[in-house]
């Protein structure tokens, strides 16, 4: 019952005090195929996109220079070639297949345009062999440019493709270092090659990771959504089987009376002996349906077998042989509640009025439960319970105070605060339950008299102000 903050589960995981009963289950949205870096981080992505630039820029200006200075390409030739890679690789950050496709075609035609102006130049004889010439096909800027852009790729795109995109780049550089060849320059296509493979490995084992962390939060998203929805399901199921001995007493009253008003009247006639006895088999046979739907939604072992009226757990917990309970057994339920180690203080005004069945098992059930979430989320301290009889119906505050006891794990699902609400919900009432400002709980609901919302009253949680108390125990400081 005792929970940190007003908008928070409890300790044990209670359900939040505010929001609507039963969830929408609807799956995370699928990431888009290309994402944009730190989308949630605006300023990171900026600084990501200007970091980028400046390398570009730093890779164009010095492949412009190597290749006029070592390959013997003119002007423009060398600052086209240059500045093709540096924009390939400012292109990858948002399109990077069109930015491979750009690096690799700059290499080929860089590494043609090269092997044409070098080739009528004789490089001198060594005894071991010709002398080494400048990296061909692929120099020390296009190899980085290429190897960041695959690993673009490879975060973007599925693994097929950017292996697709891998065996492309090593095919065109056997046909360009192997078929056309150049005997005068340094081999470097099994290195550039190398080096990309690396690039797809890195790039596929992080998006593989990337896509196995979304799944997971997808999964725990709708798992959670599931239990929730399952919990209130069973909730709703609990209340149906208590409410039967209410809707079972009705019916059994029907049949009694209509069994023993014909010898009430003098000489009845047959038309309403026929109809009598149409009243008492139909109100048999809804009696015999009852018992069918009871059975489908009664549970097994009581959690509390010394307690004819606890709650079971759905799932764990039986349908008791005794009668619903009403607000004449509350003195026993404070009794039993002290005797477990709560000081709890009632307080009844009003003038007490006759409550629809179904009320009277509402709040039994509402301040249970109250008292059973103040012991376990908070031993050892005060609880106020006042019920409050008014014309219209019946108003219930129960409130905690701060506890003084570290509460124990609890492995209760969190059905308290809904199973409240549900039935508060059924009759027309509302329920609020939120923390107090000084760190205790506090439960306040309130039911129509007789189970019907009134015209003017509100309905659903959230609408009753809830109470601070100020207790002689010291609680009074936050």
């Amino acid at each position: 019952m005792n929970a940190p903050t007003p908008n928070r589960p409890s300790a044990d995981g209670e359900e939040q005090p505010q929001g609507p009963p039963a969830p929408t289950l609807q799956p995370t949205p699928t990431p888009t195929p290309t994402p944009v870096p730190f989308p949630r981080r605006r300023p990171l992505r900026y600084l990501t996109y200007t970091l980028v630039a400046l390398a570009a820029l730093a890779l164009s200006l010095t492949g412009a220079d190597e290749m006029m200075r070592e390959y013997r390409l003119g002007v423009i030739a060398g600052v086209f070639a240059g500045f093709a890679q540096g924009t390939a690789l400012v292109l990858a950050l948002r399109r990077p297949a069109p930015a491979w496709t750009l690096s690799l075609t700059a290499m080929v035609l860089t590494a043609l345009a090269a092997r044409a102006a070098l080739a009528p130049t004789a490089a001198p004889s060594l005894p071991h062999g010709p002398y080494p010439g400048p990296n061909w096909p692929w120099n020390t800027q296009e190899i980085v440019v290429q190897a960041a852009v695959l690993l673009l790729l490879a975060l973007h795109v599925p693994a097929r493709r950017a292996l697709a995109a891998l065996a492309a780049t090593a095919l065109t550089t056997f046909v360009v270092q192997g078929v056309v060849g150049a005997q005068q320059f340094t081999s470097t296509g099994v290195v550039a090659v190398a080096i990309c493979a690396v690039a797809v490995l890195v790039g596929t084992a992080l998006r593989g990771r990337s896509e196995a962390r979304t799944q997971l939060v997808e999964q725990v998203t709708i798992t959670e959504e599931e239990r929730h929805h399952r919990t209130l399901l069973e909730e709703r199921s609990r209340i149906a089987r208590e409410l039967h001995d209410v809707v079972a007493h009705h019916m059994s009253v029907i049949s009694i009376q209509a069994q023993v008003a014909p010898h009430l009247v003098e000489n009845p006639s047959p038309e309403l002996r026929e109809n009598l006895d149409g009243i008492r088999q139909n109100a048999l046979q809804a009696l015999a349906e009852l018992r069918r739907v009871l059975g489908v939604l009664r549970e097994e072992n009581p959690d509390y077998p010394d307690d004819p009226y606890a709650l079971p757990a759905p799932g764990t917990g039986a349908a008791p042989d005794a009668p619903q309970p009403t607000l004449d057994r509350l003195d026993a339920l404070i009794e039993n509640t002290r005797a477990a180690g709560l000081d709890v203080h009632t307080d009844v005004t009003g003038e007490v009025r006759p409550l629809a069945p179904g009320v009277e098992l509402s709040a039994y059930r509402i301040i249970q439960e109250a008292l059973s979430n103040a012991l376990r989320h908070a031993p050892g301290s005060t609880v106020a319970v006042e019920v409050t009889h008014v014309t219209e119906g019946l108003q219930l505050t129960i409130t905690n105070s701060r506890p003084r006891q570290a509460p124990q794990p609890s492995p209760g699902a969190g059905h308290g605060l809904l199973g409240m609400r549900e039935r508060a919900s059924m009759l027309g009432g509302h329920l609020t339950a939120a923390s107090t400002l000084h760190g205790g709980f506090a439960v306040v609901a309130f039911l129509p008299r007789d189970g019907v919302a009134l015209p003017d009253e509100p309905v659903g949680p959230g609408t009753s102000p809830v109470p601070e108390l100020i207790f002689p125990t010291g609680d009074e400081n936050p």
